[in-house]
């Protein structure tokens, strides 16, 4: 959530849903253009950067939906000028009682009431659909914990978000609660191979019986499906604090629509997973992401090392492996990006053993009706 303002909404407002193109470049499509541009003037402005920021391709397909979550976008125009965008997620196969909404008001409008407009809009579609349970999240720059300024700590997770700030004001006023923060990290590459053989040799003095293997671009069929199945692990086995998610059920066709996703939206992934030799169960993984249009980022997506088969460094090992293939998948990569719980000490302790530093934080927000 990106506004702050608790004014009525002002004559002239107007929130209406968008259709999402279908071709990813959306030339035929100036509503959903508009809608993604806020985006990019968002992060700019925010960050300096559109590290963080989809591309067009990409927001084209995501919110596009699938057979597992449905998704709908919406422009707020004031007068016709296009003022404020808001979203919609509705999961189809879990979490069915719970819908995810977010609000973002271009900067020369905010405080006007246009951003409680969007979220009446967005709450009360979820309500039609019966929703009880919504859930939002904001992402913002470290350099907003001033020290010493006041924190709302979360209530269920570890840590805490400024209280000044717009987002946390506006997130309160509708009656959300702070349920968990995320540290966002950034590690610079290339990382010296040094310090990786070191870690690699401590990790690997308890990870006998593993082999780590991997894959770019799309998990090999004789895999699929035991992949599928831990990737079901990783919304149970993470830390989740009081936010109520019900655990997904991966198969491999789950598997292949995401991957597929992925590469029709210009984004490469490698994967590296760590194999149970005595049984061929895979352990642990983790995902790196890569997109063109930001050669300089890569991104840090899943990371899980499944119950039963933890304390053998396995996180670790399947980290290093990824870094390695990222020098030569995609040499111009200056830097990976992260974002973990907080009370999530064990995968912080890798990433801070790895050279991560704390770059910005997440707040996640719940509102339940029941």
């Amino acid at each position: 959530m990106s506004s702050s303002s608790y004014s009525p909404a002002p004559a002239g407002l107007s929130v209406e849903r968008i259709p999402v193109p279908t071709s990813p470049d959306a030339t035929e499509a100036p509503d959903f253009r508009a809608f993604h541009d806020l985006d990019v003037a968002h992060h700019l402005d925010l960050w300096g950067d559109l590290d963080r920021c989809s591309t067009l391709a990409e927001a084209v397909l995501f919110w596009q939906g699938n057979a597992y979550e449905e998704r709908h976008v919406f422009l707020a125009r004031l007068d016709a000028v296009v003022v404020g965008r808001g979203t919609l997620t509705l999961p189809l196969s879990e979490n069915t009682t719970t819908a995810g909404v977010d609000v973002l008001v271009d900067a020369g409008y905010r405080r006007r009431g246009i951003g409680t407009r969007i979220l009446e809009v967005l709450e009360g579609l979820a309500r039609e659909r019966g929703r009880v349970s919504f859930d939002a999240f904001c992402s913002e720059p470290m350099r907003l914990i001033v020290p010493g300024a006041e924190l709302l700590e979360a209530k269920s997770g570890t840590g805490g978000v400024p209280l000044d700030t717009a987002s946390t004001g506006f997130a309160l006023h509708h009656g959300y609660s702070l349920e968990q923060v995320e540290t966002n990290s950034t590690l610079p590459l290339p990382v010296g191979e040094e310090l990786l053989r070191e870690l690699e040799e401590q990790a690997t003095k308890l990870a006998a019986g593993y082999s780590v293997i991997g894959w770019q671009n799309r998990c090999p069929d004789q895999l699929v499906d035991v992949f599928a199945r831990l990737k079901s692990l990783m919304s149970t086995e993470v830390p989740i604090a009081g936010l109520g998610w019900e655990g997904e059920e991966w198969d491999a066709n789950r598997v292949r629509v995401e991957e597929n996703t992925w590469l029709a939206g210009g984004v490469a992934f490698t994967a590296a997973v760590a194999r149970h030799d005595a049984t061929g169960e895979l352990a642990a993984y983790t995902i790196l992401t890569h997109r063109e249009a930001t050669p300089g980022m890569v991104y840090q997506e899943d990371t899980l090392v499944a119950p039963g088969h933890r304390g053998h460094r396995l996180g670790m090992l399947v980290k290093i492996a990824n870094l390695r293939r990222v020098q030569t998948l995609w040499p111009d990569a200056t830097s990976v990006m992260t974002w973990n719980a907080n009370e999530n000490r064990h995968m912080l302790a890798i990433n801070i053993a790895l050279g991560f530093k704390p770059s910005g934080f997440d707040g996640e927000w719940q509102k339940r009706l029941e």
